[in-house]
């Protein structure tokens, strides 16, 4: 059986959709919170894959938040290796400072859902199931990054450039939610409560009316992305 490890930041933001993909291809799956000790004890090298989730907290925030140092250090032996390896919203900045590219907060906040404009790269990529009629996905940031030296930009959104990227074969970093279900996102609404009664324009009754819409869409369509994102590391990895 195929080992996954998940790093997890706030307990309902979890592997959504992409879990269920993951158990029927093999993959055993375990979470660990990035506030555990046993964070220290990973070997990065020794996973079938590594994906490390989002939270509300930035990737600088090391001072305020030590345990980041131990998620840099994972992802610089990952991506050292080009080792499978997904980041999502966090996850990707992470990556992004890991790749020595800046991180830091964006000029407005992107929260809900809304499309994405892919490059001719991510046209070409899994990311290409996403560039449907009625696809949109769902957005909660208030940071952004610069592109990594070495990456390839996949998407970008009306409000940020770099909405998703590859590095070497098997790394992927997506600063939107692709994860997420309509029933998870019922969690987020009670969890980011606070933030979203602070933030301007938006609500849980918006956010819900949105997700109806465009969730039933999405869960099809992520099968596919990640599906294909899957195939290809697991086929780089057998043939290298």
């Amino acid at each position: 059986m195929k080992n996954a490890v998940a790093i997890r930041h706030v307990a309902f933001e979890d592997l959504g959709n992409l879990a269920p993909i993951l158990e029927q291809r093999g993959y055993q799956i375990n979470y660990i919170d990035a506030t555990s000790s046993s964070l220290q004890e990973i070997d990065p090298l020794n996973l079938d894959l590594l994906v490390i989730l989002g939270g509300p907290i930035g990737a600088y925030d090391e001072r305020d938040y030590p345990f980041l140092l131990d998620e840099f250090r994972l992802l610089e032996s990952r991506l050292a290796a080009d080792l499978p390896t997904l980041g999502i919203c966090l996850g990707s900045q992470l990556m992004a400072r890991v790749l020595g590219a800046n991180v830091y907060p964006g000029s407005t906040k992107e929260i809900g859902w809304s499309t994405l404009k892919l490059s001719d790269a991510g046209k070409q990529s899994p990311l290409k199931y996403l560039e449907t009629k009625d696809s949109a996905v769902l957005h909660w940031h208030g940071d952004t990054f610069d592109l990594p030296q070495g990456a390839t930009n996949l998407a970008s959104s009306d409000h940020y450039i770099n909405q998703a990227f590859t590095w070497g074969k098997r790394a992927l970093g997506l600063q939107f939610h692709l994860e997420v279900t309509a029933q998870g996102l019922e969690n987020w609404f009670i969890g980011h409560a606070g933030e979203i009664n602070t933030t301007t324009g938006i609500s849980v009754d918006q956010l819900r009316a949105n997700t109806r819409h465009y969730a039933p869409c999405l869960e099809i369509q992520t099968v596919n992305v990640w599906q294909e994102w899957l195939n290809l590391v697991e086929d780089f990895t057998t043939h290298c």
